[in-house]
């Protein structure tokens, strides 16, 4: 797919794809949203968000390793971490302004409990205390602490997936058949756990860094195993899809996605691999080339990430003090595009930002672009 020391091209274009529909998933009067993968999988956006940041860590430490030293790469995974509780901070902040927001516009949502604002107005430090340790993770800030734990697994899991990848597979499969339990020793005010349960989400992150050090052969995808695989997954794909559109009268209980149930993690696979197909076939850099702007929103991912998740905020109560009628569809379609526009520019105001940076430089203390581009993994 790419050469060791380069970014993936494809794995950019698919983070940047991947941001755009959390953004949009995340906006009630969305019409794009009707059509993005948890529509027709039983999996969404979060498995792929979370496998491609695997695969994107594994790249990171795997480059850093070999340009510098193993240290260098564990320090900056180190760093990682403590940039991604950062980013939570900020996006845990940005939630409760909007939850004062909503309450300043007096608009009633189910939206307003989970930002935790009611929360702060009756106990500002305390809960100021309970975000901080974790306890508490208003909104859309639930995902940032699982990263930020499995940056400080990087330096471990890594190089042992490089030189034993079954242990590492069916280590971190036994550690998903615990998850459960094991949620119970993580700091949390509420009483079903952490939105995403980093025992078991820890499963797509390994398989993503499996994917990254362990590559499928490419004389293997030609194979003849591998297309009888290709047709078997395009069945199950077509009878998901056909359940979910169908079939499916309720939206499945919260726990199956908190702890990731089996069914999503089949559904994942079966749609990864197809897409691993599409990528060997040469399809999807042909369309990222065609698609720069998404490829760079993949690039700055963490910033691309916290504020396609302010947006969301934003964009939903507008669309919730809105009310045209039959022409709400317009006003949803008008959403999507101000979301998705915003991510673009930002994205390329961000990679300005940077360049600029690196020019100013002294030609000594010049740090290369694919360097850079590591920190945005």
């Amino acid at each position: 797919m790419n050469s060791p020391n380069r970014r993936s091209l494809e794995v950019d274009f698919f983070r940047g794809v991947v941001l755009l529909v959390i953004a949009v998933d995340h906006i009630s009067g969305s019409v794009l949203s009707r059509f993005t993968l948890h529509s027709y999988a039983f999996c969404d956006s979060a498995e792929v968000f979370v496998f491609l940041g695997g695969y994107a860590s594994a790249a990171a430490y795997t480059t850093l390793a070999a340009n510098r030293s193993p240290s260098a790469a564990r320090r900056r995974f180190l760093k990682r971490s403590w940039e991604i509780y950062r980013a939570y901070l900020f996006t845990a902040v940005m939630m409760l302004l909007g939850g004062a927001l909503l309450m300043w516009l007096r608009i009633d949502t189910p939206m307003m409990q989970i930002t935790e604002w009611p929360s702060f107005l009756a106990r500002p430090l305390g809960l100021t205390f309970d975000v901080a340790t974790l306890r508490h993770q208003p909104y859309l800030s639930a995902v940032l602490p699982m990263y930020a734990m499995y940056a400080l697994a990087v330096p471990f899991v890594v190089p042992l997936a490089e030189r034993k990848p079954v242990v590492v597979l069916f280590g971190s499969l036994g550690v998903w058949l615990f998850a459960s339990s094991l949620a119970q020793w993580l700091p949390s005010a509420y009483a079903e756990g952490w939105s995403f349960n980093p025992f078991a989400w820890q499963l797509m992150f390994v398989l993503g860094i499996l994917a990254r050090v362990q590559p499928i052969p490419a004389e293997f995808h030609d194979s003849k195993t591998a297309r009888w695989m290709t047709r078997a997954a395009i069945v199950v794909f077509l009878t998901f899809a056909f359940a979910k559109l169908f079939l499916e009268t309720q939206a499945p209980p919260g726990y199956m996605k908190q702890n990731l149930a089996s069914l999503r993690i089949v559904s994942f696979v079966v749609i990864a691999w197809l897409f691993a197909h599409a990528v060997h076939a040469g399809w999807i850099k042909g369309l990222a080339k065609s698609l720069p702007s998404v490829v760079n929103i993949g690039k700055q991912g963490l910033v691309c990430f916290i504020a396609g998740a302010c947006m969301s905020l934003v964009i939903d109560t507008a669309l919730r003090l809105i009310s045209v009628g039959q022409y709400q569809w317009m006003a949803g379609l008008t959403g999507d595009a101000v979301a998705i526009g915003s991510l673009i520019g930002l994205a390329a105001f961000w990679r300005d930002r940077k360049e600029a940076q690196r020019a100013r430089l002294p030609k000594r203390q010049a740090v290369p672009a694919h360097a850079t581009n590591r920190r945005d993994r």
